[in-house]
């Protein structure tokens, strides 16, 4: 009852912290009650600049504060970060589903929530994107087309389409490199926390869940587990338990950073600024 106790004031305070931050985020043009609904909205409009911005998904009961990230072509949702292994992302299912850790820090790690993510990718169509980076500089992506994620009565099930990139389909492979990898293996699969492990095979798997140290969408345990335990680099461990994207290092490699995030597939671009001729110059 403590633990449940400490987890619902957890959530207290997380609301209330972020009812206060968002006093102080420059709000969008469009007013308090016709708020951009996503990122790919902000960058329309012709935000071009990464930072915070507030928004509301439909279906939100409240606008929400997020990082939106305006490289790669503009409009992007962050919803995870990975930096330095300063957060805890080993976490109970109520605080994956709320969200947790420093989103207003610009090197903070955090989870945005599975609630928001559920708003964000019920919207619509939307591409999720993933950008990591070793410890010795090296970077490498993945980009999956049609990226949803249901409720929680279907305790957050991840949908993935066609994978395209160069850091491997993890997601895909689900410990078979020999795989074709149509970008379709974590897809349907349940959200899972060390307090409600959903995965419907064996008991082996809910054992896997357990020890993995993450909330993650596990199929067949983890070959892609980018909310892993955070080590620098190649580790040893009782189980692969690190920030794991199998198809790029293997399972005894602890990626560096991880961003994740989202943006709508029909994205529409911010019209061209035109330059003012000066009549001193001419044209």
């Amino acid at each position: 009852m403590k633990v449940i106790n400490d987890q619902h004031q957890y959530i207290q305070e997380l609301h209330n912290s972020q009812s206060q931050q968002l006093e102080h985020i420059p709000n969008s043009h469009l007013g308090p009650e016709n708020l951009y609904r996503d990122c790919s909205e902000v960058f329309a409009d012709g935000n071009v600049a990464s930072g915070l911005y507030v928004i509301r998904p439909d279906g939100s009961p409240t606008a929400l504060s997020v990082y939106c990230d305006m490289n790669n072509g503009g409009g992007w949702t962050v919803f995870q970060r990975r930096r330095d292994g300063t957060e805890n992302f080993d976490r109970a299912w109520v605080e994956y589903k709320h969200g947790f850790g420093d989103l207003f820090s610009p090197s903070g790690e955090f989870w945005l929530g599975n609630e928001p993510l559920h708003y964000l990718t019920s919207q619509g169509n939307y591409d999720l994107r993933i950008d990591m980076e070793d410890f010795e500089g090296n970077q490498r992506y993945a980009e999956y087309k049609n990226f949803k994620v249901d409720s929680e009565k279907d305790q957050y099930q991840l949908h993935l389409g066609e994978y395209t990139g160069n850091a491997g389909d993890a997601l895909a492979d689900a410990h078979s490199p020999s795989s074709a990898g149509a970008g379709l293996g974590s897809s349907k699969v349940k959200f899972s926390t060390f307090d409600q492990p959903n995965n419907d095979d064996t008991e082996n798997d809910s054992q896997c869940i357990r020890l993995t140290k993450s909330g993650w969408w596990f199929s067949r345990c983890d070959s892609g587990n980018l909310n892993g335990h955070y080590y620098k680099g190649p580790y040893q461990a009782m189980t692969d338990d690190g920030v794991v994207w199998y198809t790029w290092h293997g399972w005894w490699y602890s990626i560096k950073s991880v961003i994740m995030m989202v943006r709508a597939t029909d994205l529409e671009h911010p019209p061209p600024v035109v330059g003012v001729v000066d009549p001193a110059h001419g044209q």
